[in-house]
């Protein structure tokens, strides 16, 4: 497995919880770019079995990040739900990167949320709204002589 693969395969999960709703505010978000665009990163991202040692959890506490909403609220994306194979798979190659990199799975994962949110924002998304286009200017023909 490689990088582009893993941001794949957690892009994939983490577009599974949307729609999503902030219990303060009500506001909708449609999608994960949507997400994206209306809040901000919250600390790093949070691999809770890995702190506590469990590289393969049986039963995961999970991998967590938090965003504020745009009202303050804060918000969590997790692992929840994810295939125990996948989770095991991703852990895995996590566990790899960081011993290559020599940094934690929490540098590591944040580096991948940084990433991933990139990549997405950079994107023009299909559900939001395209830009204007300028209006036509129609030059009426000049009659001929």
């Amino acid at each position: 497995m490689i990088e582009a693969d893993v941001i794949h395969h957690l892009r994939a999960h983490l577009e599974t919880q949307f729609p999503k709703a902030c219990a303060h505010c009500h506001r909708t978000f449609a999608h994960l770019h949507d997400y994206l665009l209306h809040t901000k990163h919250l600390g790093p991202v949070m691999p809770y079995d890995v702190e506590a040692g469990d590289w393969r959890p049986t039963n995961p506490l999970g991998i967590m990040t938090y965003a504020n909403c745009e009202c303050g609220n804060t918000l969590v994306l997790s692992s929840k739900g994810m295939p125990l194979p996948l989770l095991w798979q991703l852990l895995l190659w996590a566990r790899i990167e960081t011993l290559k990199r020599g940094i934690t799975a929490t540098a590591l994962l944040t580096e991948l949320r940084e990433r991933m949110s990139r990549e997405i924002l950079s994107k023009h998304h299909p559900h939001s709204a395209a830009p204007a286009a300028p209006p036509l200017k129609i030059e009426k023909p000049e009659p001929a002589p």
